[in-house]
């Protein structure tokens, strides 16, 4: 009796709980003998209508078994070997932090110093883009081997594959199999992809064929990126994505739920050596700008326009008069360089090339790069807080430019007091030769920085080379004090020209609050 008045108690309490508004009831948990079977009731109409927004935008997991099995036969794995000779040393030898090294060194039997190869190998992954054999994969993987081989399964025969173009400055290499019948793969559009996309890498990690990975597109638009063996590519515009990326994946393809191939795996960030969640992938649609030179010339021909940009930061926008940070800042125009001819000043912000606004400096070199040799382009510049527009003719890319030189150097100038944290000194050829600068450069040379100051915030350093503060151009260490305590009395961040090797860049000082 006890016990039938417990299930009771416990019935009416999960229908009190559950009955709200009389949508629920015990016949649903428990029917009577003989009841229909009471089917659920739908969520109240207001309710439905709260949630259908975020169910129509949730994503639904992809077939990857289907995709990994359509996609499998045009990736490769491929081995290097890479042959270095080197010279064997004595046959005996004596430690160098030996007391006694040079002493015992003349008994030792003298051997004479033959040459000898060493083999190095590496792995990696491709993909096939033709029938005939042609197969892209990175750069790196393939720089300096000696022989190339590239298998398409656990299974089947090595084929050799030779190098039929490579570009360093996008990370990408053209392959060539001798052989025939091979399944092409789908190219995508990159452009298209969302952040938190599905996608699936294919490679060959650590030397595990055919490894399938899966995860999310992380991020678009990643630049500043070093890759493997200390390599930068200059044309850099990265997917980042969470699959698992490996050094074996290098070259492999990145794949959207549609089966299309959208990036070419390239690098990872690692601190163990494996992947860690962030890896990096270059979009397809900058790969199918390149193949096609690969292909007819085996080198990339790029458009030049001749300056060195830097990204337009807060407080360089503020400093320039910009109402918002974009575009991309000119730090050096290269002598004799189609922007120089047009007339593009050091100091100009480019927002606008051929029409094609330049929201981030990064931008603006892929930009070029894809535009023809001798093609006339307009660049739109905001100098002084005007816009000016010039019609420049783009050149070819050099191999190697150099930089302007400098001219006959003023006399030398005490060093005087440190101003906004930073000492300088007049730049004499001595000095230069002190410092390890070239000795044609002009300027005030950075020789201390005081820590917590505001150059030291700014990023200056021993050696660096200020050629402007603000808008004037110094050349000396007094040049440098007039203009620095002329720009401090306004308060605002002062834009500062650092030459720093062979490269030149805006930096922003702030100057301290007036007491």
């Amino acid at each position: 009796m006890a016990a039938r008045r417990i299930i009771l108690t416990t019935a009416l309490a999960v229908a009190a709980f559950f009955g709200c508004e009389g949508r629920y009831s015990l016949d649903r948990f428990f029917p009577r003998k003989g009841a229909p079977a009471e089917t659920p009731t739908s969520l109240p109409a207001a309710r439905a209508e709260e949630i259908r927004p975020l169910a129509e935008g949730v994503q639904s997991l992809p077939d990857f078994v289907d995709l990994a099995e359509r996609l499998m036969p045009c990736v490769v794995n491929i081995a290097t070997t890479t042959v270095r000779k080197t010279r064997r040393g004595y046959q005996f030898q004596v430690p160098d932090d030996e007391p006694f090294h040079d002493f015992f060194e003349k008994f030792l039997p003298q051997v004479p110093q033959m040459p000898r190869e060493r083999k190095s190998q590496s792995l990696g992954s491709g993909i096939i883009l033709s029938e005939d054999g042609l197969v892209l994969t990175n750069n790196h993987v393939v720089e300096g081997a000696d022989k190339i081989r590239v298998r398409r399964g656990e299974n089947e025969k090595e084929l050799d594959a030779e190098v039929k173009g490579k570009d360093p400055k996008t990370d990408l290499a053209l392959l060539r199999i001798k052989s025939n019948g091979f399944p092409q793969c789908p190219l995508g559009d990159s452009s298209t992809l969302r952040v938190g996309e599905w996608i699936m890498a294919i490679g060959n990690p650590f030397g595990f064929s055919r490894t399938v990975t899966v995860g999310v597109v992380s991020a678009l638009g990643r630049h500043s990126l070093e890759l493997p063996g200390g390599a930068q590519p200059t044309y850099q515009d990265f997917i980042q994505t969470d699959a698992a990326i490996n050094p074996g994946n290098s070259g492999g393809p990145l794949i959207n739920t549609r089966g299309e191939i959208v990036g070419i795996n390239t690098a990872i960030y690692t601190r163990s050596g494996g992947s860690m969640g962030i890896g990096f992938a270059i979009p397809i649609n900058l790969v199918k700008t390149i193949v096609p030179h690969l292909q007819e010339k085996g080198k990339v021909v790029r458009s030049w326009l001749g300056v060195l940009i830097q990204k337009v930061t807060p407080e360089i926008a503020e400093s320039i008069g910009l109402q918002e940070p974009l575009g991309a800042l000119v730090s050096k125009v290269v002598e004799g360089s189609p922007a120089a001819q047009a007339g593009i000043q050091r100091q100009d912000v480019i927002v606008e090339f051929d029409g094609e606004p330049i929201a981030e400096w990064h931008e603006l070199p892929n930009k070029v790069a894809t535009r023809g040799v001798g093609e006339t382009v307009k660049v739109k510049v905001i100098r002084n807080g005007k816009s000016q527009t010039f019609k420049i003719k783009l050149a070819e890319l050099p191999e190697e430019m150099g930089g302007p030189e400098g001219e006959e150097e003023p006399e030398e100038e005490p060093e005087g007091e440190s101003l906004l944290g930073v000492r300088v000194e007049t730049l004499t050829p001595e000095k230069a030769q002190a410092y390890g600068l070239d000795p044609g450069q002009k300027g005030a040379v950075v020789s201390e920085v005081d820590p917590g100051s505001p150059a030291d915030d700014a990023g200056l350093r021993r050696g660096d080379v200020i050629q402007e503060v603000g808008r004037v151009a110094v050349s000396t260490a007094a040049e440098f004090r007039a203009a620095a305590k002329a720009q401090s009395k306004s308060g605002k961040p002062i834009l500062v020209l650092v030459r720093r090797g062979d490269a030149t860049v805006y930096l922003t000082l702030e100057p301290a609050p007036a007491e």
